[in-house]
């Protein structure tokens, strides 16, 4: 199986108007090697440890996890609850051990 992480990597840097190069650059890579270093990660042929997968997260505005999740409904979730406030994400939790417990 492969891993979901170069093509997430890719949509979430497309999604905050980054181009490779203003992404490494961002992330303190050299400004001639940012855009292969990112190209590598987003082709699937080298992966980023989880500690620099974090900085990139956390530039791109998306939790970590989605980086990793297989499942695109689940992405998206990991998405969606990350940008909802504390309480409403108390919230659909609630909801959702409600629907499991009579499920």
């Amino acid at each position: 199986m492969e891993s979901p992480t170069p093509l997430r990597l890719k949509e979430a840097r497309k999604a905050a108007g980054y181009t490779q190069q203003q992404l490494g650059i961002a992330l303190g890579m050299e400004p001639n090697t940012a855009s292969a270093r990112m190209n590598q990660y987003e082709k699937g042929k080298h992966a980023p440890d989880f500690t620099t997968m974090k900085r990139i997260a956390d530039e791109l505005g998306v939790p970590v996890a989605y980086f990793y999740c297989e499942e695109d409904e689940l992405a998206e979730l990991i998405i969606k609850f990350s940008q909802l406030e504390k309480r409403d994400r108390g919230a659909i939790i609630e909801h959702l051990e409600k629907i499991r417990s009579t499920a």
